[in-house]
Protein backbone atom coordinates (compact mmCIF):
# COMPACT_ATOMS: atom_id res chain seq x y z
CA UNK A 1 0.00 0.00 0.00
CA UNK A 2 1.69 3.34 -1.22
CA UNK A 3 -0.57 5.68 0.89
CA UNK A 4 1.15 9.35 0.22
CA UNK A 5 -1.38 11.16 2.35
CA UNK A 6 -1.14 9.28 5.70
CA UNK A 7 -4.64 7.52 5.25
CA UNK A 8 -8.57 8.71 4.15
CA UNK A 9 -11.77 7.45 5.14
CA UNK A 10 -15.33 7.63 3.48
CA UNK A 11 -18.97 6.75 4.88
CA UNK A 12 -22.38 5.49 3.89
CA UNK A 13 -25.52 5.37 5.66
CA UNK A 14 -27.04 1.98 5.81
CA UNK A 15 -31.07 1.34 6.92
CA UNK A 16 -29.86 -1.75 9.15
CA UNK A 17 -29.01 -1.71 12.74
CA UNK A 18 -25.42 -0.80 14.17
CA UNK A 19 -25.42 -4.64 15.62
CA UNK A 20 -26.38 -6.25 11.85
CA UNK A 21 -23.95 -4.03 10.22
CA UNK A 22 -21.00 -5.32 12.53
CA UNK A 23 -22.19 -8.66 12.37
CA UNK A 24 -21.69 -8.38 8.36
CA UNK A 25 -18.20 -6.16 8.43
CA UNK A 26 -16.66 -8.23 11.09
CA UNK A 27 -17.48 -11.93 9.68
CA UNK A 28 -14.26 -11.49 7.61
CA UNK A 29 -14.65 -14.71 6.02
CA UNK A 30 -17.26 -12.37 3.98
CA UNK A 31 -14.93 -9.94 3.14
CA UNK A 32 -14.59 -11.44 -0.61
CA UNK A 33 -18.15 -10.06 -1.46
CA UNK A 34 -17.70 -6.88 -0.11
CA UNK A 35 -13.93 -5.74 -1.12
CA UNK A 36 -12.66 -5.54 -5.02
CA UNK A 37 -9.38 -6.47 -4.00
CA UNK A 38 -9.67 -8.93 -1.12
CA UNK A 39 -10.94 -12.00 -2.30
CA UNK A 40 -10.42 -14.34 0.57
CA UNK A 41 -10.50 -14.15 4.56
CA UNK A 42 -10.12 -17.24 6.61
CA UNK A 43 -9.73 -17.01 10.78
CA UNK A 44 -6.29 -17.98 11.52
CA UNK A 45 -4.43 -19.55 14.13
CA UNK A 46 -6.84 -20.76 16.26
CA UNK A 47 -9.29 -17.87 15.67
CA UNK A 48 -12.80 -18.44 14.99
CA UNK A 49 -14.54 -14.73 15.23
CA UNK A 50 -13.67 -11.23 16.24
CA UNK A 51 -11.71 -10.55 19.41
CA UNK A 52 -9.23 -8.42 20.35
CA UNK A 53 -6.10 -10.53 19.18
CA UNK A 54 -7.66 -12.44 16.69
CA UNK A 55 -5.57 -13.09 13.66
CA UNK A 56 -6.74 -13.70 10.23
CA UNK A 57 -4.93 -14.99 7.15
CA UNK A 58 -6.41 -12.64 3.92
CA UNK A 59 -5.56 -12.49 0.04
CA UNK A 60 -5.52 -10.06 -2.14
CA UNK A 61 -5.37 -9.41 -5.85
CA UNK A 62 -4.94 -6.14 -7.53
CA UNK A 63 -5.48 -5.54 -11.25
CA UNK A 64 -2.57 -7.54 -12.87
CA UNK A 65 0.08 -9.78 -11.04
CA UNK A 66 -0.01 -12.85 -8.57
CA UNK A 67 -2.27 -12.37 -5.32
CA UNK A 68 -0.73 -11.37 -2.35
CA UNK A 69 -1.44 -12.69 1.28
CA UNK A 70 -0.89 -10.91 5.02
CA UNK A 71 -2.32 -11.74 8.11
CA UNK A 72 -3.95 -8.62 10.22
CA UNK A 73 -4.94 -8.53 14.01
CA UNK A 74 -8.44 -7.56 15.21
CA UNK A 75 -7.77 -4.40 17.70
CA UNK A 76 -10.94 -3.56 18.11
CA UNK A 77 -14.00 -5.54 18.14
CA UNK A 78 -16.94 -3.57 20.13
CA UNK A 79 -20.06 -5.35 18.69
CA UNK A 80 -22.29 -2.55 17.08
CA UNK A 81 -19.95 0.53 17.39
CA UNK A 82 -16.31 -0.53 15.69
CA UNK A 83 -14.11 -3.58 14.04
CA UNK A 84 -10.56 -2.70 13.61
CA UNK A 85 -7.35 -4.62 12.52
CA UNK A 86 -4.13 -3.73 12.03
CA UNK A 87 -1.84 -5.45 8.99
CA UNK A 88 1.71 -5.32 9.33
CA UNK A 89 5.17 -7.13 8.69
CA UNK A 90 8.93 -6.37 7.35
CA UNK A 91 8.97 -4.74 4.23
CA UNK A 92 4.96 -3.57 4.02
CA UNK A 93 4.61 -1.13 6.51
CA UNK A 94 1.78 -0.98 8.39
CA UNK A 95 -1.56 0.21 8.10
CA UNK A 96 -4.80 0.15 10.66
CA UNK A 97 -8.29 -0.33 8.66
CA UNK A 98 -11.45 0.56 10.96
CA UNK A 99 -14.82 0.39 10.43
CA UNK A 100 -17.02 2.69 13.06
CA UNK A 101 -20.78 2.88 13.24
CA UNK A 102 -22.97 5.37 14.62
CA UNK A 103 -27.12 5.14 14.83
CA UNK A 104 -28.59 7.32 13.45
CA UNK A 105 -33.01 7.13 12.92
CA UNK A 106 -32.75 4.89 9.84
CA UNK A 107 -30.24 3.07 10.67
CA UNK A 108 -26.05 3.14 11.17
CA UNK A 109 -23.62 5.88 9.40
CA UNK A 110 -20.96 3.69 8.31
CA UNK A 111 -17.47 4.85 8.09
CA UNK A 112 -14.41 3.11 6.52
CA UNK A 113 -10.70 4.26 6.95
CA UNK A 114 -7.48 3.53 6.67
CA UNK A 115 -4.66 4.79 8.82
CA UNK A 116 -0.96 4.79 8.03
CA UNK A 117 0.96 3.76 10.75
CA UNK A 118 4.53 3.17 9.21
CA UNK A 119 4.90 3.37 5.48
CA UNK A 120 5.90 1.40 3.36
CA UNK A 121 9.30 1.47 2.59
CA UNK A 122 10.44 3.53 -0.50
CA UNK A 123 12.21 1.09 -2.60
CA UNK A 124 8.57 -1.06 -1.94
CA UNK A 125 6.21 1.62 -4.00
CA UNK A 126 7.86 0.33 -7.69
CA UNK A 127 6.95 -2.98 -6.77
CA UNK A 128 3.47 -2.02 -5.40
CA UNK A 129 2.65 -0.38 -8.23
CA UNK A 130 3.44 -3.16 -10.71
CA UNK A 131 1.69 -5.76 -8.73
CA UNK A 132 -1.26 -4.08 -8.19
CA UNK A 133 -1.21 -2.50 -11.26
CA UNK A 134 -1.71 1.19 -10.60
CA UNK A 135 0.80 3.90 -9.95
CA UNK A 136 -2.07 5.78 -7.85
CA UNK A 137 -2.51 3.83 -4.73
CA UNK A 138 -4.67 5.96 -2.54
CA UNK A 139 -7.16 6.40 -5.19
CA UNK A 140 -7.47 2.53 -5.38
CA UNK A 141 -7.79 2.23 -1.56
CA UNK A 142 -10.88 5.03 -1.86
CA UNK A 143 -12.43 3.16 -4.45
CA UNK A 144 -11.97 0.14 -2.79
CA UNK A 145 -13.64 1.50 0.51
CA UNK A 146 -16.64 3.05 -0.85
CA UNK A 147 -17.42 -0.23 -3.23
CA UNK A 148 -17.13 -2.12 0.01
CA UNK A 149 -19.39 -0.35 1.95
CA UNK A 150 -22.18 0.30 -1.49
CA UNK A 151 -21.37 -3.85 -1.34
CA UNK A 152 -22.24 -4.45 2.32
CA UNK A 153 -24.73 -1.80 2.34
CA UNK A 154 -27.02 -3.83 -0.45
CA UNK A 155 -26.70 -6.89 1.68
CA UNK A 156 -27.64 -5.57 4.89
CA UNK A 157 -30.09 -3.67 3.45
CA UNK A 158 -31.73 -6.96 1.74
CA UNK A 159 -31.58 -9.26 4.91
CA UNK A 160 -33.19 -6.03 7.52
Amino acid sequence: MTARNGGDSTAIDIAATPDRVYDLISDITRMGEWSPECIHCEWSNGADGPAVGARFKARNKGKRGPAWFNKPEVIVADRGREFAFNRSGPGIGSYTWRYRLEPTDNGTTVTESYETVRPLPKAMNWITEKWTGSPDRDADLRYGMKTTLERLQKAAEATS
